[in-house]
């Protein structure tokens, strides 16, 4: 493999990561800016303008979008998260440069038709009412709104039927151009690839770029508390969760082992502790999720309602234990799935070209893998339970409950007694 970066004079960054072993590649185009990056009044635009750019250019409507890149064996797809968005498409080397010619086309040239426009918006709520369907989907939304009140990072990336509603032709153009300039985008591609043909088709499809920088995300507040939603539902779900850290500060390995030693995997201490030994529920994991500013550590899981108060009782008692007693076997065990998941990276030509785009515009440049191994085997236990202390005695816990009413009250008094205890 062969990883070439280059800047081009508009401020967008292209790289390329040659992988002699494939005859398929991988590319996109990733932008700096998601969900966080909207106003009040667009709320969900982030997402909305990622599915009208496949809706039609000047030069193709929608289904000749489709059947070109299918016609060769290829599939386009494209994600909005918080803080990116990414377009990308998976060919046949040989058809890298159609790939980039649609991908383009498409950020580019699009005409946002009306007719194509409320077609999409029908097609969002459909999406936003499965979500909202989805228990384990929307108790995360409760709880990040809860943990990050009235601003961006604290709202659902769909939006809501009146937001999403809301929408014309001239408020995604408005979107598009304040926030899709060449400095905050990536066009990143792996596989079987030349990296001067993909430097040569991006400066002759993308000249046009603005190349000053858009607008920077409001920063994040999280404030914490509770959030109950009762719902006639046979499950109760649970999500218990503090402030955590960005991926730019040296806490974050640390915290991410930490996330693995406790909920990581089926040898971690809750599912062995919360499901294998006590029976209280199917599904029990931590994580920990980060952001440029901040992040956000949860614990999810899924149980009979009966059983609410007794599984958040243990929750909170493995989460203080891990932070007393996390062992040199326990964080050795997880560093290594760190590592394992790390390195499955390079068997995937579109993880791989993800990673790449991501990494730029996180830290301005591809991180070596064994730059990234080396941080990771520097963690110690005492690293870890130092970022263990740090959630509980980091302020407000976040609690967000879904489900019959009854049980959600005590677990949510079980989680509200940390900040006492830790206070």
């Amino acid at each position: 493999m062969s990883t070439t970066v280059e800047k081009l004079s508009s401020g967008l960054t292209v790289v390329t990561d040659r992988m002699d072993h494939l005859r398929t590649a991988s590319l996109g185009i990733w932008i700096g800016a998601g969900s966080r990056n909207e106003e009040s009044h667009e709320h969900g635009i982030a997402h909305f303008l990622e599915h009208m750019a496949f809706k039609g250019t000047r030069r193709r409507n929608a289904r000749q979008i489709v059947e070109e890149i299918e016609a060769v064996g290829g599939d386009l797809n494209a994600a909005t998260s918080l803080e990116n968005t990414g377009y990308y498409a998976r060919v046949l080397g040989s058809d890298v440069p159609l790939a980039l010619d649609i991908l383009t086309d498409i950020l580019t040239d699009s005409v946002f038709d009306a007719g194509e426009l409320a077609r999409e918006q029908g097609v969002i709520l459909q999406e936003i009412g499965a979500a909202n369907d989805t228990p384990d989907d929307f108790v995360y939304d409760l709880f990040q709104a809860r943990a990050f009140p009235d601003q961006p990072v604290g709202r659902p990336i769909l939006g809501t039927p009146q937001s999403v509603q809301s929408f014309t032709p001239d408020s995604l153009r408005a979107y598009l151009g304040k926030h899709y300039r060449a400095p905050h985008m990536v066009v990143s591609a792996a596989g079987d690839i030349e990296h001067a043909r993909v430097v040569d088709a991006v400066s002759r499809h993308l000249a046009a770029l603005p190349g000053n920088a858009g607008e920077a995300a409001p920063q994040a507040r999280y404030t914490g508390g509770l959030e109950i939603s009762a719902r006639p539902i046979e499950q109760a779900h649970l999500v218990l969760g503090f402030q955590g850290c960005s991926y730019r500060t040296p806490e974050y390995f640390a915290m991410q082992v930490f996330a693995g030693v406790l909920g990581g995997g089926a040898s971690s201490r809750l599912f062995q502790e919360v499901r294998e030994k006590r029976g209280l529920c199917y599904t029990i994991y931590a994580s920990h999720h980060p952001f440029y500013d901040t992040g956000v550590f949860s614990i999810y899981a899924g149980t009979d309602p009966k059983d609410a108060r007794d599984l958040m009782a243990v929750v909170t008692d493995e989460l203080a234990d891990t932070v007393a007693t996390a062992s040199e076997a326990e964080v050795a065990r997880v560093k290594s799935m760190m590592k394992v998941s790390m390195l499955g990276v390079l068997e995937s030509s579109s993880a791989r070209a993800d990673q790449l785009a991501r990494q730029i515009l996180a830290f301005g440049r591809p991180v070596p893998l064994d730059e990234l191994a080396a941080r990771i085997d520097a963690v110690t236990v005492d690293d870890v339970r130092a970022a263990g202390r740090s959630l509980i005695a980091g302020g407000q816990p976040t609690f967000a409950g879904l489900g019959p009413s009854g049980g959600l009250e005590l677990a949510a008094g079980i989680a509200d007694s940390l900040h006492r205890r830790a206070a």
